[in-house]
């Protein structure tokens, strides 16, 4: 069942859409949209559709800049700042859930960044933009190293560049695909829900 609820943070009011599977949550993925974009993005929505129904609670999270209507984002310390905020409503919320945290493009980035504060189990890195177009010198590979298990799908064709796989990182590229993954959401939910299946964090 969705529900919506707005969390105020230092930054402003954050909302969050929630949808809770009818069965006992197996962990609860919390999603962070991109820079310019929003959660009804293709890939975060194809994440909704197959996780709830495997016992997943999604929580795609707007943060407060995009709710007060601006499109340029804001600084990565306001944005890092209310994503805290915001998960650790959602870990009161949901107390002995397993938390992970992940997103899209910069919301991938703040969770990554935050993934140890806020107590996350794991993450999920969509479309991971490891560095700026055409600045392959400017790389944030180090934002993916958590020290959690992280997956990270990226297309085969993002100018963002596709990261490399690490200790505790998988990387799954996905053919034919730039930074949207707008071109199969179904494809790309699957290989997330095959990976949290073999953590143990969904439902066979």
């Amino acid at each position: 069942m969705p529900q919506e609820d707005i969390i105020q943070t230092p930054r402003g009011p954050a909302r969050v859409d929630i949808d809770i599977p009818e069965r006992a949550p197996r962990a609860l993925l919390a999603l962070g949209h991109g820079a310019g974009g929003g959660v009804d993005a293709p890939d975060l929505l194809g994440l909704r559709e197959a996780l709830v129904t495997a016992g997943v609670i999604v929580a795609r999270v707007t943060q407060p800049y995009r709710v007060a209507g601006r499109r340029a984002p804001a600084p990565a310390g306001h944005l890092d700042e209310a994503w805290r905020v915001v998960l650790a409503a959602l870990r009161d919320r949901w107390p002995g859930v397993p938390l992970l945290v992940g997103g899209r493009s910069s919301g991938a980035r703040v969770a990554c960044r935050t993934a140890g504060e806020v107590g996350a189990v794991g993450v999920v890195a969509l479309a991971f933009p490891l560095h700026p177009p055409g600045r392959p010198e400017r790389s944030r590979a180090g934002e993916l190293v958590t020290g959690l298990p992280t997956l990270v799908v990226n297309g085969d064709r993002d100018p963002f560049g596709v990261p490399e796989p690490g200790p505790g990182v998988q990387v799954v590229v996905r053919p034919g695909q730039r930074h949207d993954l707008r071109v199969d959401p179904a494809g790309t939910a699957a290989v997330v829900l095959d990976w949290l299946r073999g953590q143990g964090w969904a439902q066979g």
